[in-house]
Order: structure tokens, then C-alpha cells, then sequence
């Protein structure tokens, strides 16, 4: 692959805060690969929720203080490389990797449960608890990169690894099935939008909540049907008329996902963009016999089905809109208005 540089081009989050934070720079150092990690030439790379979380320190339940401001609930290190979603070729392995990966075009699972070839309890996040992707190069455990093979432009598939694993991980967690009612919250977003395409690849019936003027969109994606944000879902669908919902707005609105499901129905979250604190009624849950799945790490099986799905053509790629790596504040600024269909991704 020829001679790699030392230093690259990348951007570095200097602390927790606004976009002023992101820092790039045209002389940050080449990493290593370790003994079991490979070294990824990063092609693109996808802008989400995680790297805005973690950058205002989102995560944190003490008020915004730094020190439980990550997915582990750990202080972390600055500067850091954010960037959970990368889609790059691999250009050199670590001497406990076979030298016939080198040229592998990958994508990079971001939930990790190994990094410097030590086993992760509780797992990071790729590009949070570590550095990602939001550089020309990137190390990671070997068993995160996983090889795809797709006629798919870099810049489409760097907008899969982290939304749509998340997606899959929720419809795994809460095990949709075909013919299901499945009740999907922010289904324009990067995790709804995912949500909604893998949801019928189940051969689950869709109903999505989005704003009206996305709600062709969202139809274009495979949705049965659409619902308005400020609809009252107890009159539409109405209770007891839904057998899933899959969650990533919480908020106000809460205790209706709850009154829409059916008894012995299943709710599956994995984001809180509309508020994280909401109200339960306990009488709801144990008298409906209802289950409730937090998703964060994902399951081991979810992120190489993903895979699958996307070389089967089962899903397909939403990209809104693409950036320079250098424009990345103009990049988030955009994905905080909320106004998109689908993902944001850097060109690296």
C-alpha cells in the first residue's frame, strides 16, 4: 500500500462544550496498530447523536460535569478523535493479524468490546471512549473491522455502522417478528429512518412518527403509514394497538408509547432527543405485562447481520448531505436543526 505518513489531517475535540471544541488540525500522528488491531485509511465517515452527546457532555447525570460524561460513565480524555461511523480501507495490521486483510475495504463496528488488545467491561464507544474516525487514519481491534463487500460509494456505506446497528440491536432486543404493529418514534432521523427499513426487511408492519413534511420520506423508506409528531397517539393508532414500540425521543410524549401497546407489548429505547426524564405510570406496566429494553451495547450477532443486510440489498443508504472533514462545525450545526432525512457524513 506504500509508505504511510506520520502525520494526518484530522480533527480533535478539545473539551467538552459548543462547536468551538472542534479543533482541526494538519498534524496530528499516524497511530499505531497493536498486536491485534489493524490501521484504517478512513474513506468517510457519518456525523451522530454520540458525537453531540459526547461532545456537551449529554451523557452526564450530574448536571453536565465531565467526569460521567461518556457511554461508560467515565471521565474522558482530551483531545479525542470523535467519529463512530467509518467506512475506510485497511492499510496495515498489527503482527497478530493476518497481512491478508491489508486492502480490505471495512466498516467499523462501534459499540467495542476490545481495544489495545484488552477486553472491555462495560464496552466503549468507538470514537467517545476512544479515538474514531474524524481523521485520514484510525486503529481498531481487528474483530471490529468487518470486511464488506458492496458496490456502494464510500460515503453511502459510512452511513450504516452506527444508526443502523442501533437500529437492528433495538428490533433484536425487543425480537420483532413478521406481521408485528411496530410504532417507531423519529423515524426521519438516522436510528428511525434505519428502524423503519429493517423493520420491513423483518416483514413487520411500520408506523412512523415524523414531522408532516418529511412524512413522504419516510414513506419512500418502506413506512405503512405516517403520524404526526403533535398527534395524541391515544386516538391515533389508539391503546392496545400496537405490539412494539421502538424509541429514541422520550420526552413528554412518553407515557402515550407506553398506552399505545398492547398487553404483553415491548418498548425498546435507544436515545432521548425530546428530554431523558419522563413520567411512568407503574400501573401501566405491570398491569399490561409490559417489557422494557434500554439498548446500548450491542448484542455480538447484530452488527455482522447488519452487514449481511446491507450486501443483500435488503436496506439502503439515506445520505442528506456531505461535508469536508475541515467544515465538521457547519456539519454538526446543521444535524442539531433536526430539519434533515437520513445521515450527514464527512468525506476523509
Amino acid at each position: 500500500m506504500g509508505k504511510l505518513p506520520t502525520k494526518m489531517r484530522g480533527v480533535w475535540l478539545t473539551g467538552h462544550g459548543d462547536v468551538d471544541k472542534l479543533e482541526f488540525r494538519d498534524d496530528l500522528p499516524v497511530p499505531a496498530p497493536g498486536p491485534r488491531d489493524v490501521l484504517v485509511r478512513v474513506a468517510a465517515a457519518g456525523v451522530n447523536n454520540t458525537d453531540i452527546n459526547t461532545r456537551i457532555a449529554w451523557y452526564s447525570k450530574k448536571g453536565g460535569a465531565s467526569e460521567d460524561a461518556s457511554w461508560s460513565g467515565q471521565a474522558l480524555r482530551f483531545p479525542r478523535i470523535q467519529g463512530a461511523d467509518v467506512c475506510g480501507t485497511i492499510v496495515a495490521v498489527g503482527s497478530k493479524v493476518g497481512a491478508d486483510r491489508v486492502g480490505e475495504r471495512v466498516l467499523i463496528e462501534p459499540c467495542l468490546r476490545e481495544s489495545g488488545g484488552k477486553i472491555l467491561d462495560p464496552p466503549w464507544s468507538f470514537g467517545s471512549e476512544c479515538d474514531g474516525g474524524f481523521a485520514e487514519f484510525t486503529v481498531v481491534a481487528a474483530r471490529h473491522a468487518h470486511r464488506i463487500d458492496s458496490d456502494l460509494s464510500d460515503v453511502e456505506l459510512a452511513s450504516f455502522p452506527c444508526a443502523y446497528s442501533t437500529a437492528e440491536h433495538l428490533l433484536t432486543r425487543s425480537s420483532v417478528k413478521p406481521g408485528e404493529r411496530l410504532l417507531v418514534t423519529g423515524a426521519s432521523g438516522g436510528v428511525g429512518s434505519a428502524v423503519v427499513q429493517l423493520a420491513k426487511a423483518r416483514g413487520a408492519h411500520v408506523l412512523a412518527i415524523t414531522s408532516s413534511f418529511k412524512s413522504d420520506a419516510v414513506r419512500g423508506l418502506g413506512a405503512d403509514d405516517t403520524i404526526s409528531r403533535d398527534t395524541d397517539l391515544t386516538a391515533t393508532p389508539g391503546p392496545d394497538s400496537v405490539d412494539v414500540v421502538i424509541d429514541v425521543v422520550a420526552g413528554d410524549k412518553w407515557p402515550q408509547f407506553l398506552d399505545v401497546l398492547r398487553p404483553g407489548g415491548r418498548y425498546a429505547v435507544a436515545g432521548a432527543i425530546a428530554g431523558p426524564m419522563v413520567e411512568l405510570d407503574v400501573r401501566t406496566l405491570y398491569l399490561k405485562d409490559l417489557s422494557l429494553f434500554g439498548c446500548t451495547v450491542l448484542e455480538p450477532e447484530v452488527f455482522g447481520n447488519l452487514i449481511q443486510h446491507i450486501e443483500g440489498g435488503a436496506i439502503k443508504p439515506l445520505v442528506a448531505r456531505t461535508f469536508a472533514l475541515e467544515e465538521i462545525r457547519e456539519a454538526q450545526t446543521l444535524f442539531m436543526k433536526k430539519q434533515h432525512v437520513g445521515k450527514i457524513v464527512l468525506t476523509v
